[in-house]
């Protein structure tokens, strides 16, 4: 166990150069304690690792050194060709250098790991799109990649709930998220701060934007820096919390038959599933009682509209009551 933690000691600093003791205690999930002490056995295997002092400092390997050895496991090679989705790879213009450096990788293998590797792409296969859904047309994507990893201002033409913005941006980053592409930006000039389903409001005017909704883009021939100390994941993760936080901001208390209860995870995903474990004993007829997060009343009566005559509303008595009207207003129709 200690081998492996002490190759990955060695593969961070190298793949990433100076890293300080409390981060790499954090990559490797121990204390910093046993980060200096895997150091120190380290330096007595004969990798030269330098400690650099003061406020910029930590560790870092001996200019040119480097290691070949990658320690991969047949688990860790064949994990490797499910990381490159082809799709999403296509979309960003990377679809033949995906194909050529999986080519490559899979002739360097040694012949076991290259046949549990091929096994793996013939049992596996990841489609990140959601069910019925068209991918979104994405046409500018490459563009925008090509801005993100250059660090161009993009000039854009977006359109949004509220209408179409002209916009200049700082390029950050790429997400995929349930078969959509989301780009990270800074927004360069920052006149309109309306937030909606497409550009969420962050804090220091960072904002994720639907790369489908880009009507045009025009990369600047300016660079730009990026913040320091931004990184994608730590602002995408808090970035989806708080969205999840400013739309559901009510509580509907249901009844659940209980097909019902088997529904809510389809229609609600994580919220339902959080509402059913958090549920009361079921009476006698197998109904149970929940609390689930809501979005705003419009959107809620269409949700729960969805689960039918498996439940019903007890409160608040505001969307109880614009359940009833809105069911009411079907029989009308349908009489």
């Amino acid at each position: 166990m200690r081998a492996d933690r002490l190759l990955s000691l060695l593969l961070l600093l190298q793949n990433r150069g100076r890293m300080t003791a409390p981060e790499l205690a954090a990559e490797l999930e121990v204390s910093v304690r046993t980060v200096y002490r895997d150091v120190e056995a380290l330096g007595a295997s004969g990798v030269p690792v330098l400690a650099d002092r003061g406020p910029a400092g930590g560790y870092r390997l001996a200019d040119g050194y480097r290691t070949r050895l990658t320690g991969l496991t047949d688990v860790q090679a064949g994990s490797l060709f499910l990381a490159g989705a082809p799709g999403p790879a296509r979309e960003l213009g990377l679809g033949a250098e995906l194909a050529a450096a999986q080519l490559k990788l899979q002739a360097a293998l040694p012949a076991p790991l290259a046949e549990r590797a091929r096994t793996i792409q013939d049992r596996f296969h990841l489609d990140a799109p959601a069910w019925f859904r068209d991918a979104d047309p994405v046409p500018h994507l490459a563009r925008i990649a090509q801005a993100v990893w250059d660090q161009r201002v993009l000039h854009t033409h977006y359109r949004r709930w509220g209408g179409e913005v002209h916009r200049a941006l700082h390029p950050l980053g790429l997400v995929l998220k349930g078969g959509i592409w989301y780009l990270v930006a800074r927004a360069v000039d920052s006149a309109d701060s309306t937030e909606s389903a497409e550009a969420v409001e962050s804090v220091d005017s960072v904002r994720t934007y639907r790369v489908s909704r880009f009507l045009a883009v025009d990369t600047a021939a300016d660079a730009f820096e990026r913040p320091a100390g931004f990184e994608l994941a730590a602002y995408w993760g808090e970035s989806t919390r708080r969205l999840d936080a400013v739309l559901h901001q009510q509580t509907a208390d249901l009844r659940l038959s209980p097909r019902g209860q088997r529904l809510l995870p389809m229609r609600f995903g994580a919220a339902g599933v959080r509402a059913l474990e958090a549920a009361g004993p079921a009476d006698a007829e197998g109904w149970v009682r929940i609390r689930l997060p809501v979005e705003s009343e419009a959107v809620a009566v269409g949700d729960l509209l969805r689960l039918g005559t498996d439940a019903e509303v007890l409160g608040p008595p505001e969307l109880r009551s614009a359940l009833a009207g809105t069911v009411a207003a079907l029989a009308a129709r349908y009489r």
